[in-house]
């Protein structure tokens, strides 16, 4: 074989290589559908970490209006924003306050808002949200189907939103918390 041949050769195993790797699907990442990463929105809780200040660390719920109080950092704004981003607001508010010149802070979601299943399951009602849940799991967790219970589809209303959507039963559909699951009853 000539080193040109060769050369191609190795080219294209290696973008083989890479393709597969961007296809393969890894069993902890969120299911195509989902956000990369959960906004926190009113009744999560986070555990605030100040580095070297255990006095302005803690536990925290995000209020009604999507707040949380620190001390010397005052009310920040807490829905709408990712750890991260979470993370990025309290150091800026703490430096503002001239408290710490370059405070080093960690957030960490204690629980988010719990998610419902309603309708055709054995025990209807609010659940605790667990990371990695789905519509399966979901009906699950509520005690399973009833035997009048649809077999194919749910209605979900998502967090924040006002319709509801039809969704199959099935392990791909994701549940987010604050969400409403809805198993209808078959029609014969």
């Amino acid at each position: 074989m000539t080193a040109g041949r060769c050369l191609r050769a190795f080219a294209g195993f290696a973008l083989a290589l890479l393709t597969a790797g961007c296809l393969t699907s890894d069993p902890t990442s969120p299911a195509p559908s989902s956000p990369v990463e959960l906004r926190l929105a009113p009744g999560d809780k986070i555990r605030v970490n100040v580095f070297g200040e255990d006095k302005l660390s803690g536990d925290f719920q995000i209020n009604n209006d999507g707040d949380i109080s620190l001390p010397l950092a005052g009310t920040i704004k807490g829905a709408g924003f990712t750890k991260a981003e979470m993370e990025q607001q309290i150091a800026t508010s703490l430096k503002s306050s001239k408290y710490l010149r370059d405070p080093h802070v960690t957030v960490d979601v204690i629980s988010y808002r719990p998610f419902y299943v309603l309708g055709e399951v054995k025990n209807p009602g609010e659940f605790p949200y667990r990371s990695g849940l789905n519509v399966m799991s979901a009906i699950a967790i509520a005690g399973g189907a009833t035997y009048r219970a649809s077999t194919s589809t749910v209605t979900i209303q998502r967090y924040g939103e006002t319709k509801s959507t039809e969704a199959a039963q099935s392990t791909s559909i994701p549940i987010m918390p604050g969400d409403v699951v809805r198993v209808p009853e078959r029609y014969f």
